[in-house]
């Protein structure tokens, strides 16, 4: 038991701290993974690429 309770002492705050960077961030994140696939987007029709073929190269790198 007490072994029990100085494992939590020991990881419950850096858990805590953890989840809730985590949570504060997650839109963040979703804002730059959006961000970056408009970048992508933009870079394809510069280049000439058809915008279909970039988008699907992109949804297989996020897929896999």
């Amino acid at each position: 038991m007490d072994d029990l309770l100085l494992l939590i002492g020991n990881y419950g705050f850096p858990m805590a701290i953890a989840s809730y960077l985590l949570v504060r961030l997650e839109p963040c994140i979703r804002g730059l993974e959006r961000s970056i696939s408009l970048l992508t987007v933009v870079m394809a029709r510069q280049g000439g690429v058809d915008v279909d073929d970039a988008r699907r190269i992109l949804e297989d790198r996020t897929n896999a």
